[in-house]
């Protein structure tokens, strides 16, 4: 899945707009030093960095039994630290991709890429022109039992690729219409799809030539090893409730990441460093004293789809959802190759988690950490209910995002610090019990600086 994080419209070191120094003045007059001190003297970066050399060792892909692994060793710690925790299992249609893929025409081979929920096929036939692959291209053409050429555009690959099979094709090439590989997916598992491949815009305009000149080009499209199967991913819950039965806020913060990996990565910085990280304050939080709810959560499949975090959302009850008043979910934060700590939020605006985070980094740092738009990880969910959420993450994303090189020894121990002693002191801020943290418990005035701008993300 998944992210792709958004380039900062404005440097952090703009000028705050007035509400928000007021804000930030305020956060700090009140804000009770020895306090903090609880948190920054119990993070340890060496703790997270140890974690993240466990789960890291090999991918943790959803479904696999790498996952459940990584799901028992989260579960485990937490319980070790004195935790009611549990792993909570949930189902999910699954793809495992082709071992193999190819494809020619005239006996030419070509290098296609292949689409996730693409099926297996061997399929020899004459390749037409479907234009877009809409149903108002494809209307008045015969492609029964023939090899659909299409352009990509207009609407999404799977709606092309069941456009074609409704008019009786039996496979499907997409082709770029930029420069470049083209890596899709079709969007979900679908018993009506048909074997579909990709090439790139050169090689497809090479064969929409051939089609215009009235050659009649004849492809094969053969893929093999792909399947679509049920399977179980877990979450992982841990809840420490307030310290105070009686004079507790009852009110809720989520701590989240996700333990999964992609195919053949590590995923020591995605996302084992968000899970060791979670880990570490589940036990910094452990002894102190607190009047809200705290929740420690890792899910499972956020790589194809969010699945685990929508999963946990969609399990809450309403009561619990108005609880909440904020989600802190990190994902990537701790690549030494990473650009600087950044928040994402789906909407784009600022909320409580953002607010919270922006007078922790400006007391430790010395300026407010700057957010911007961005989804595509599991703060989504929940702020799709509702709830306010920000994503935690270093922008932009480090060179071997996704590929067998995020490994350990890409980790930068100081990031990691960083980041725990921001979120950690944040959601102190919010959860300890003292009068003059109700000041920060307060959400009326505040008013962030929009340092974002909107970017496609597909």
């Amino acid at each position: 899945m998944k992210k792709t994080v958004i380039s900062l419209a404005v440097a952090t070191s703009l000028t705050l707009s007035f509400t928000s120094v007021q804000a930030s003045t305020s956060a700090n007059a009140s804000h009770n030093q020895s306090s903090e001190q609880k948190v920054l003297k119990k993070v340890n970066a060496e703790k997270i960095y140890q974690d993240i050399a466990y789960l890291s060792k090999k991918p943790r892909v959803a479904g696999t039994e790498s996952e459940r692994e990584a799901a028992t060793f989260v579960q485990k710690r937490l319980s070790k630290l004195g935790y009611e925790s549990a792993v909570e299992p949930f189902t999910f249609t699954g793809y495992t991709p082709a071992a193999s893929f190819s494809l020619s025409v005239n006996g030419t081979s070509y290098s296609p890429t292949t689409f996730t929920y693409s099926t297996n096929g061997n399929v020899t036939a004459e390749i037409v022109d479907g234009g877009l692959g809409t149903k108002d291209n494809l209307a008045n053409k015969d492609v029964t039992g023939k090899i659909v050429l299409v352009q990509r555009g207009t609407i999404t690959f799977g709606e092309k690729v069941l456009n074609a099979a409704e008019k009786g094709a039996a496979a499907v090439i997409i082709f770029n219409n930029t420069d470049g590989e083209l890596n899709g997916t079709l969007g979900g598992a679908n018993d009506n799809y048909i074997p579909s491949l990709a090439v790139t815009k050169e090689e497809g305009e090479k064969i929409l030539t051939s089609i215009q000149k009235g050659e009649k080009p004849s492809g094969t499209v053969k893929i093999e090893g792909a399947v679509v199967s049920e399977r179980t991913s877990y979450n992982v819950t841990a809840t420490k409730p307030s310290t105070f039965k009686k004079k507790g806020t009852n009110d809720i913060i989520v701590v989240g990441a996700h333990h999964d990996s992609v195919a053949g990565a590590p995923g020591a910085n995605d996302d084992a460093s968000g899970t060791a990280t979670v880990l570490e304050l589940a036990r910094v939080f452990k002894t102190l004293p607190t009047d809200t709810e705290l929740r420690f959560v890792t899910f499972g499949a956020e790589e194809v789809g969010l699945l685990g975090s929508e999963q946990y959302v969609s399990e809450l009850s309403e009561d619990e959802k108005n609880r909440i008043v904020g989600m802190f979910n990190l994902d990537m934060v701790g690549s030494r190759d990473a650009g600087d700590l950044v928040m994402n939020t789906a909407d784009g605006t600022p909320n409580l988690v953002t607010e919270l985070a922006q007078a922790s980094s400006t007391r430790l740092n010395g300026s407010p950490t700057p957010f911007q738009a961005g989804g595509r990880s599991d703060h989504v969910p929940f702020t799709e209910e509702g709830i306010p959420a920000a994503l935690f993450i270093h922008s932009p994303s480090e060179p071997w995002y996704h590929t067998p090189e995020d490994t350990l020894d890409k980790i930068s121990k100081e990031k990691l610090q960083d980041v725990a002693e921001i979120v950690g002191t944040a959601i102190y801020d919010r959860s300890r019990p003292d009068q003059q943290g109700s000041s920060v418990k307060k959400r009326a005035t505040f008013k962030a600086p929009h340092l974002y701008h909107e970017q496609d993300v597909k």
